[in-house]
């Protein structure tokens, strides 16, 4: 009996040439078209079937098959055309009808979700997990609270049906999340209906938390990490980001592939660290890599992150903070416990008193790394930082990271895109409010400022809201990566209208 295809990454052989021969430009798009007949599974078989008949005849043309044999994905592209005699805001407001999705039963790669929602843009054509906590920021401003409701019910209905909120609602994002911002998104959405909101979703804020936690109970005798959870060498539980594949990611097959060509680590190690990466929401950055020219020498599964860990503090603190709300005082216990010995194990491994700044920590050497990133303004975010931790970090914000249009991701040139010369909305935000955390308002206005001045420089040049920014020259486009810089773009378009406001 033959095995049943379900989505075109499953097509093996088929999949892997057309990823291969660069038939279309990015390495997303086939995996995100729909086969041509009524049911997926027979003709993605009559397909591959078709295609093994076919391949070695000396006429047969990879492209054109593909063409016949499968629909572009729709939604990528739009006809829509930017009026530039619109303000910023006018702009962003007409955006988000252009950047909603309707509920949908296509037969590709998309899970199916009951309510709208907004992608990012661009490539990007199905809804992003953190990405929305940020685009969720304009919305409020926006008054667009029935989106926000929708968003985080899709969320929740993922939580349900999955188990956890994947990369994005594609079935190849299964095997990973990304940073757990719904106990934000939540908190967001409560700030306009009530507390009741935190009530009413307690159930799958749970089930988020167990689904980071989920290794915590196969750890066993000198086992250091199961899944996204490691023990640390004094008996401290944290996380780290995952994966639960080991091969290529469908979407950057070929990128991946080669990266491996090329790489002393074996294969399914270093596809699993590329994915953990992807996890992450920093894909990529030289924050993962042990060097930091090299980007074959990633190793993320090693890597305690502080970002990843602050979220988890939050999340933890919500947990009890909600069953503190009902009056179930042990279970709220059981939470605060967790969050306190989070927190100072947090300021165990990753604050360095010397440098004055918070690291990531590979648990394998047992030793911190070196990067200084944005990542460190997420103690800051959370409060989670001391007053003189605080004003070690505003400093190095000021002095190290503080550039034109704002403040950059990393210190490392790599060719990167979440390294330097890169700002990106998102850290922007983290480390704007964090720094009004603790009455840094001088600089968090001054980050805010040349923020929003680059992006409506690029605005009013392109008529465009862009994924990311070079903030080293407000002259030259952002770079880097495994794609172009996108447009669209659902987390630049929240967090200039929440900053407007601020």
């Amino acid at each position: 009996m033959k095995q049943p295809i379900r989505y075109i990454h499953e097509l093996g052989e088929l999949f892997e040439d057309v990823q291969l021969a660069n038939v279309f430009p990015d390495n997303k798009t086939f995996p995100d078209c729909t086969p041509k007949g009524i049911n997926n599974e027979e003709s993605l078989l009559e397909i591959k079937t078709r295609y093994a008949e076919q391949k070695n005849l000396s006429e047969f043309d990879l492209r054109r098959f593909v063409l016949n044999n499968f629909d572009l994905p729709q939604g990528h592209e739009t006809s829509y055309k930017t009026d530039k005699t619109e303000s910023a805001k006018e702009h962003i407001e007409e955006l988000w009808t252009i950047l909603t999705r309707e509920p949908h039963n296509e037969k590709s790669s998309l899970i199916p979700l009951p309510n709208p929602y907004i992608v990012p843009g661009g490539r990007f054509g199905e809804v992003y997990y953190w990405d929305s906590y940020f685009t969720m920021l304009g919305l409020q401003e926006s008054n667009r609270i029935d989106m926000i409701q929708a968003m985080v019910d899709n969320f929740s209905y993922l939580i349900y049906k999955i188990g956890h909120i994947p990369n994005a609602n594609r079935i190849y994002y299964i095997g990973r999340s990304q940073p757990p911002f719904y106990a934000l998104m939540l908190r967001l959405l409560s700030e306009v209906k009530g507390g009741k909101v935190m009530v009413d979703y307690l159930p799958y804020l749970e089930k988020e938390y167990e689904f980071w936690m989920e290794g915590k109970r196969l750890i066993k005798g000198d086992t250091k990490a199961v899944k996204r959870v490691v023990k640390m060498k004094d008996g401290e539980v944290l996380n780290r980001y995952w994966d639960n594949h080991c091969t290529p990611r469908p979407e950057a097959f070929k990128e991946d592939f080669e990266l491996a060509k090329n790489s002393k680590q074996r294969p399914e190690e270093l596809y699993r660290n590329l994915r953990a990466a992807a996890e992450s929401g920093w894909d990529f950055s030289s924050r993962w890599f042990r060097n930091p020219d090299a980007f074959d020498s990633i190793h993320t599964t090693d890597i305690i992150p502080i970002d990843l860990n602050c979220l988890l503090v939050y999340l933890e603190e919500t947990i009890a903070e909600v069953y503190d709300s009902q009056k179930s005082t042990v279970t709220a216990k059981k939470y605060k416990i967790l969050a306190k010995s989070r927190r100072e194990a947090i300021q165990k491994y990753c604050w360095n008193k010397e440098k004055g700044f918070y690291f990531d920590y590979d648990f394998i050497l047992n030793a911190q790394k070196e990067h200084q990133t944005l990542a460190s303004t997420y103690p800051l975010f959370f409060s989670l930082a001391t007053p003189e931790q605080a004003h070690k970090i505003k400093q190095t914000l000021e002095e190290k990271f503080l550039k034109t249009g704002g403040l950059v991701t990393t210190l490392a040139f790599t060719g990167q895109q979440w390294d330097a010369p890169n700002g990106w909305a998102p850290l922007q935000w983290i480390a704007y409010k964090g720094l009004k955390n603790y009455g840094f308002g001088k600089l968090a206005h001054e980050i805010k400022t040349r923020w929003l001045k680059l992006n409506l420089k690029v605005y009013k040049d392109s008529g465009k809201m862009t994924e990311k920014y070079n903030v080293n020259d407000k002259d030259i486009e952002a770079g880097g990566g495994e794609y172009p810089n996108q447009d669209g773009f659902g987390w630049t378009n929240g967090v200039l209208l929440k900053m407007m406001v601020e």
